[in-house]
């Protein structure tokens, strides 16, 4: 052999062992795991500003566990949920992780809420080698790690990213209508930064300059100077990174105003309350979306079962965030059950690296990992309010 071709084969092989290492190291507890028990934890803005996400996810969550352990469980382990609230305040969020490690020693985290509260939070798991799995932000640090960085292995999502998402439907809205002044309002926190980033990488491909940029602070009420600023810079196509009562607040400010202009939601807004509450204020929303909402007197089969289901079992009606929380624990299960009857928090890790998909009975995109994507989808569709309800405009985008 060579010289050349030895010294290839020997950096090949350190090249080889330096990569090992990262995965090896990765510690991954089995706390929570008993013969007949699987510990998992939650936190959820039960009493804060965006409760009206965190209590219908948490009953979703619910009606999943119940749903499994009377089915007999995964591999004849029950399910046992810890609910704390987080208040949608960061330090709560600590403290509630903290509890959830230490003293009900969870073996995963399933669904958090709230961009500032899972970042702040998200060390504590990783420290102690719990996984955080699919939580209720889409924000980029849920899901991007850092290969020299073991512990981060933990994190997945599968909800639609922040920053894809925007700009797969911002490049069909600029598309389909021939904006030429976009501007965005978008929350100031790690969320709004991430529909921001969107907004500004899509514009940048398409050689557009933003005709206003504008931003609130999280939990404010009051956004007539930020759409009076939009107004004057003459934006035709107007981008929110908003929740649910601040998306209402600028449009009905807009239509106050009379300015007729088009706005287009984040997925955030997506959801049945912006409609239901906002009324003629947000008729005409478009926003980016992960699946089709389902309504009661349109759906059907299983889809028209669960939605029946819920409402028995809370009194109320299914909406959005109630299923995205049944379907971050029925996607738990499933990659769970893959692990095995000998269940390890490797073998949990395994079965989420391994690209076995998970499919919803609400006709999401597929669901799969990988040992370097631990991102589920990026297909993005868009949905506008029409007659008081969300219907489809359009599917299967990317940008």
């Amino acid at each position: 052999m060579s010289k050349s071709l030895k010294a290839l084969g020997l950096a090949v092989s350190v090249l080889a062992l330096t990569c090992l290492p990262a995965a090896a190291q990765t510690k991954v507890t089995n706390e929570g795991i008993s013969a007949t028990e699987i510990v998992i934890g939650t936190h959820q803005d039960l009493s804060g500003p965006i409760k009206v996400w965190g209590v219908p996810v948490s009953n979703g969550m619910k009606m999943a566990v119940e749903e499994i352990n009377a089915a007999g469980g995964i591999n004849g382990r029950k399910m046992k949920m810890i609910l704390e609230d987080n208040g949608y305040d960061p330090k709560k969020a600590v403290l509630a992780s903290q509890k959830m490690v230490e003293r009900d020693k969870v073996f995963a985290m399933i669904g958090p809420m709230g961009s500032p509260t899972v970042l702040a939070a998200q060390d504590v798991l990783f420290d102690a080698g719990v996984l955080q799995l699919f939580p209720l932000t889409a924000a980029e640090f849920t899901f991007k790690f850092d290969p020299n960085k073991p512990q981060e292995r933990l994190k997945f999502n599968n909800l639609l990213p922040y920053v894809e998402s925007t700009r797969a439907a911002l490049k069909y809205m600029m598309e389909w209508k021939n904006f030429k002044k976009p501007c965005i309002m978008h929350q100031d926190d790690e969320y709004g930064k991430n529909v921001l980033d969107g907004f500004n990488q899509q514009l940048q491909v398409m050689k557009v300059q933003p005709a206003s940029i504008t931003s609130y602070k999280r939990g404010a009420s009051d956004f007539s100077a930020q759409v009076a600023k939009m107004k004057s810079d003459g934006c035709d196509l107007v981008v929110l990174g908003t929740v649910i009562r601040e998306t209402i607040g600028a449009m009905s400010e807009a239509r106050k105003l009379g300015w007729d202009v088009t706005f287009l939601g984040a997925s955030p807004t997506n959801v049945l309350e912006v409609p239901a509450l906002g009324k003629e204020a947000v008729e005409g929303l478009y926003s980016a979306a992960l699946f089709e909402i389902p309504y009661e007197d349109t759906a059907k089969g299983k889809v028209k079962d669960w939605l029946a289901n819920y409402k028995k079992m809370f009194g109320t009606d299914a909406n959005t965030q109630a299923i995205i929380g049944y379907n971050a624990v029925m996607t738990f299960a499933f990659y769970a059950q893959k692990a095995g009857k000998d269940l390890t928090g490797q073998k949990m890790l395994d079965a989420l690296e391994s690209g076995d998909k998970f499919l919803d009975i609400f006709d999401s995109p597929p669901t799969k990992f990988s040992k370097t994507d631990h991102l589920a989808s990026t297909i993005t569709q868009v949905h506008q309010i029409k007659g008081g309800r969300w219907v489809m405009v359009k599917d299967n985008l990317m940008f």
